[in-house]
């Protein structure tokens, strides 16, 4: 299936002019990735952008926003693969508020015309892009698992049952990737050089603000990183019940997620959704406890390299994507796995 992601330039005004600012057709390919971090390193996915960029072709440069961020820029400087990092550093850019980073990011797009940009497909990419797309009347490719060629993209659609092809006629393109569905690039091994970015004349839109954040501390490591992932679903009963998960995830150095069901059903909170609305994540070992298997949730872990199910359905649809399946009461078997481990 072809899609045709992009609009003609003359529809709306900014559209043409856009298109005017880079309207060679000759140069070069080259991708701007947003590093996404917490002013003090990178996240994992954005190694797995950077990645994703280097199968476009040309030159990749990473462009970090932050406040106090300099060893993020630092440590920018040293993935593999990384041509140049460009360093905003600015007290607006401190929380990644779309309105903010959409203007900063569209500053160093026009002033080295970059071919593409890219972030990767997170609540806070996926926010800025959208945004960014408006501004600059773009059309965005989102939620990218295939480089094609520098125009042409592979992208899940309808909940991961189908895979769309689409090419993007923009002059620049907006793309959002999917961190598992590529490799990390090396955290060392590069020695970009860091310049400072060009930024905005008014940084702060004053179009929004930050007021909180409230987040959950664990010596678990993070759901969309961690190597193995245990999963609970309604089949819980409760969320008291998730404490044998959590036991089994420990053993295993592993993390703990659960199905849509189970968040709505209130037994953990929605940080731990896993599927097409919540986290997507491609561990090396994801164990479901409890899940019948619902198209949504498998669409958010069914690229993980082992799938391990526990239900006492047999006919549950999770035993589709299953490389090992055990019909038991999950009250019996987890208990007798954790303690055999």
């Amino acid at each position: 299936m072809m899609l045709r992601a992009g609009r003609h330039a003359s529809l709306r005004r900014c559209g043409a002019l856009v298109s005017h600012a880079w309207s060679s057709n000759s140069r070069l390919a080259s991708t701007l990735v947003v590093a996404e971090h917490n002013n003090k390193a990178l996240s994992p996915g954005t190694l797995s952008a950077v990645t994703a960029a280097g199968k476009i072709g040309g030159e990749v440069h990473l462009l970090v926003l932050g406040s106090g961020s300099a060893p993020v820029a630092e440590a920018a400087s040293k993935v593999a693969g990384v041509a140049k990092v460009l360093h905003g550093d600015h007290p607006a850019y401190a929380h990644f508020l779309a309105e903010n980073t959409s203007r900063g990011v569209r500053a160093s797009a026009e002033a080295h015309k970059y071919t593409h940009v890219m972030a990767i497909s997170s609540m806070a990419g996926k926010n800025f892009i959208g945004r960014l797309g408006a501004e600059m009347d773009l059309a965005p490719v989102t939620d990218v698992i295939k480089v094609v060629d520098e125009s042409t993209f592979e992208r899940p659609m309808y909940a991961g049952n189908a895979i769309a092809t689409v090419t993007a006629s923009d002059p620049l393109k907006l793309l959002t990737v999917r961190p598992t569905a590529f490799d990390k690039a090396p955290a060392t091994g590069g020695s970009a050089a860091v310049e400072a970015a060009p930024l905005p004349a008014e940084p702060e839109t004053g179009l929004s603000k930050f007021v909180s954040e409230s987040v959950s501390s664990s010596a678990r490591p993070d759901l969309g990183a961690a190597r193995v992932v245990v999963s609970g679903g309604r089949g819980m009963k409760n969320g008291e019940n998730f404490a044998m998960l959590e036991a089994l995830a420990d053993k295993l150095g592993g993390a703990v997620g659960a199905s849509r069901a189970a968040v709505d059903a209130g037994y953990v909170p929605n940080e731990l959704q896993v599927g097409q609305t919540g986290k997507v994540v491609a561990p090396e070992l994801y164990i479901a406890v409890g899940i019948s298997g619902a198209i949504q949730h498998l669409s958010g872990m069914k690229d993980s390299k082992c799938i391990v199910a526990i239900n006492k359905d047999k006919e549950a649809p999770i035993f589709t994507v299953a490389d090992y399946g055990l019909v038991a009461d999950l009250f019996t078997a987890v208990p007798e796995l954790t303690k055999k481990l």
